[in-house]
């Protein structure tokens, strides 16, 4: 068997994806220092990453308080986990976040690695998929694609909160496109996992673990499910995704403009 080049920056290739084992060390790992001095290990793992408002920005629909707790302390929490992961054993170091979702899921097996890489992943997408002044409707080719996929935009609606209300347990409610049916579709996931495993594109999602919403509306899943859409969810985010997803799906008419 041939030896395998190690590249920091080169994506997971199919044999990686499906054989972890075989994942190459990186690089980055050691470099030498002359002299009395040691070597020393370069790191640089993945950081907390701040949503894009203030944490009283979406106030009276989500409070501060649940952002104190589900940002400042369980998202904290799975990036410190997964940088101990990743301390303990650096065989999948230099990866993009997406690529790591992606490989530690591991066909369905996934790597202890797993549910924390993908965890941070969705909570980034969360925050951002959320605005202060966010809900109405949205506009330009968004909303004609929603209408084209769904019928109507109120058929939309009502699939999206319908599915968070018929999720079983805890997960997550997403809008994502469809690369090989190149149509959007709502899919529900159970626990972390997320849409990046089936080659899907997420466009906004909606966290559906009870500490997302029990501060602020107990067990009523369905106010929040509705909070969200009417108040909260970004369709400048999601125009800006689907402007990145004509990249790798043709839609045909509508063309989604350049947010």
């Amino acid at each position: 068997m041939g030896s395998v080049t190690c590249n920091p920056l080169a994506p997971p290739s199919t044999h990686l994806l499906l054989n972890p084992s075989k994942i190459p060390k990186f690089c980055h790992s050691r470099r030498q220092l002359h002299g009395s001095q040691r070597a020393s290990k370069i790191i640089a793992y993945y950081g907390l990453k701040t949503p894009p408002y203030k944490l009283d920005a979406l106030e009276p629909y989500m409070s501060k308080r649940t952002l104190e707790v589900h940002w400042g302390e369980l998202h904290r929490g799975y990036v410190e986990g997964l940088n101990k992961h990743l301390a303990k054993d650096d065989v999948l170091y230099g990866y993009t976040l997406d690529e790591l979702v992606k490989v530690s899921y591991n066909s369905g097996n996934p790597l202890p690695v797993f549910n924390n890489a993908v965890q941070v992943w969705n909570h980034d997408f969360f925050w951002e998929s959320m605005q202060p002044g966010g809900g109405d409707i949205p506009k330009y080719g968004v909303l004609e694609q929603i209408e084209k996929d769904f019928g109507s935009f109120t058929n939309f609606k009502e699939k999206f909160i319908g599915a968070a209300l018929t999720l079983f347990g805890s997960g997550y409610v997403w809008l994502v496109l469809k690369r090989e049916e190149r149509r959007l579709a709502v899919v529900k996931t159970s626990n972390a996992i997320n849409p990046l495993v089936w080659n899907d594109i997420p466009i906004i999602s909606l966290d559906m673990w009870e500490h997302a919403y029990y501060l602020d509306y107990k067990n009523d899943k369905g106010t929040y499910a509705n909070v969200f859409m009417n108040h909260l969810v970004s369709w400048n985010a999601a125009m800006s995704r689907m402007a990145r997803a004509e990249a790798f799906v043709n839609l045909g008419e509508p063309k989604i403009p350049i947010a």
